[in-house]
């Protein structure tokens, strides 16, 4: 939709119509400490070139455009075919936004329900839908849900969650009543099953666990499924990397209920933290507590194939106090990448891609094990990311990496103060072998500089 500016008539007209003077009195309401008394500080109007020109000034003060990254932690850099790039770009789906008129948009009703059936065919689970803006959303949706299903107050969440998903999940239940509850991880930085154990009563609606966990290490999910249902509890599995579901087994073979995660990683380029892609699916029995939007495939009278909004839980389309959520967006060309990035790579492909992933991410552990002064934190079972601890300090050695080109992982300190000398690898596809050897020559080089 184009945009035309109101002209001063326009303005006039419409303050004559409501009864005001001036675009002042409507927010007359507003305490006068609080607006702003000047011009807003913006430059005054360009050219295109001079914008083009001025953008790439900006875009040059980014001084790791070209480092070397090794940084994941929910932000994962993987090949994106350019076939995603091309279709996700044609004019037809360039905005495919919420279909309010929905039979009428059966293209984006079609990209929709082929995201759905793909979810649903990387988790394992009955049904899935397509409403959620990112991962930490999406698991706390699947929080409530839960909260909704079991009427249960208390849920255990467990601390290897990535952290920005625990914060987005407590801002959600913060004023419900619901209690959370953190669990500790073990040694081999696997949810602690002892300590799940003993917090784990008949008050828990739900365990939330994800798998890889935030540490890089394949949780049990299996067992802690068992746990859940033994109290008549749900299992929720989340999924920060589901490129890892290419060759894990899926969450719902595994016993969870409601699996949650983040598709990022599934044709979605890394760009300043967004645009994300929150998926969820569960079992058909929980389909009336299912927040979003479920789009469904019928025939019309002459026996055509066609798509129609089956289902959608929002205020928008039922009584406000029956919604499930209040989602506005159904992320329609993100889940468009990640339908066209699946569709082309297939089964085959996304199980290479993982394939690949792992064996990286092996051989650059066991180069970086082999430097004095760095072990492996964690010995579970890991996928694309592991954690390695120091034995001196990090600050001097992250200096001399950068002044190196290079960023050597996340520094866990930040979420875990009692793993200040850690550092998250992640390791992808996207990097080549001369590529970790360059950091593990890198690392030599600054632990011996210290």
């Amino acid at each position: 939709m184009s945009y035309i500016s109101l002209s001063d008539k326009d303005k006039k007209e419409m303050m004559a119509k409501i009864g005001i003077s001036s675009l002042a009195e409507l927010f007359r309401t507003i305490p006068k400490d609080i607006i702003l008394k000047r011009e807003l500080n913006i430059p005054s109007p360009m050219t295109e070139l001079e914008l083009i020109q001025l953008f790439e000034r900006i875009a040059q003060k980014n001084r790791y455009q070209n480092f070397l990254s090794f940084l994941g932690g929910g932000a994962y850099h993987h090949v994106i075919p350019y076939i995603v790039d091309y279709l996700s770009s044609r004019g037809e789906f360039i905005s495919p936004y919420t279909p309010y008129q929905p039979e009428v948009s059966q293209g984006t009703l079609q990209v929709i329900f082929e995201f759905q059936t793909l979810i649903c065919q990387l988790t394992g689970m009955d049904i899935a839908n397509a409403s959620l803006y990112d991962g930490a959303s999406a698991v706390a949706e699947a929080v409530l849900m839960a909260h909704r299903l079991k009427g249960k107050h208390k849920v255990l969440i467990a601390k290897t969650l990535h952290p920005h998903y625990r914060r987005v999940v407590q801002t959600y239940v913060k004023n419900l009543g619901v209690e959370i509850e953190e669990i500790r991880y073990s040694e081999t930085g696997e949810v602690n099953l002892k300590d799940l154990k003993g917090k784990l009563d008949d008050k828990t609606s739900a365990i939330v666990t994800q798998s890889p966990n935030f540490m890089g290490i394949i949780e049990n999910l299996k067992k802690i499924s068992d746990l859940a249902h033994s109290v008549q509890a749900l299992s929720i599995a989340v999924i920060a990397e589901p490129v890892s579901l290419g060759i894990l087994e899926a969450p719902r073979k595994l016993g969870a209920d409601i699996a949650a995660g983040e598709g990022q990683s599934l044709g979605i380029p890394l760009s300043f933290g967004g645009p994300y892609l929150g998926f969820m699916a569960c079992n058909k029995e929980f389909i009336r507590q299912f927040p979003g939007r479920i789009a469904g495939e019928t025939k019309d009278v002459d026996g055509n194939r066609g798509f129609v909004l089956t289902l959608s839980t929002r205020e928008q389309f039922i009584r406000r106090e029956h919604a499930t959520s209040n989602i506005c967006t159904n992320q329609a060309w993100c889940a468009l990448r990640a339908t066209v990035f699946l569709e082309t790579l297939g089964k085959e492909g996304l199980k290479e891609l993982a394939w690949q992933n792992i064996q990286k991410a092996n051989y650059a552990l066991e180069r970086l094990s082999q430097i004095n002064g760095i072990k492996r934190k964690f010995n579970g079972n890991s996928f694309n990311e592991f954690v390695i601890e120091f034995s001196g300090g990090l600050k001097k050695i992250s200096g001399f990496l950068k002044k190196k080109g290079i960023i050597g992982g996340l520094n866990l300190g930040e979420y875990y103060p009692e793993l200040k000398k850690c550092v998250l690898v992640c390791v992808t596809e996207m990097h080549k072998k001369d590529d970790i050897d360059r950091m593990v020559q890198a690392l030599k080089e600054s632990i011996k500089a210290k």
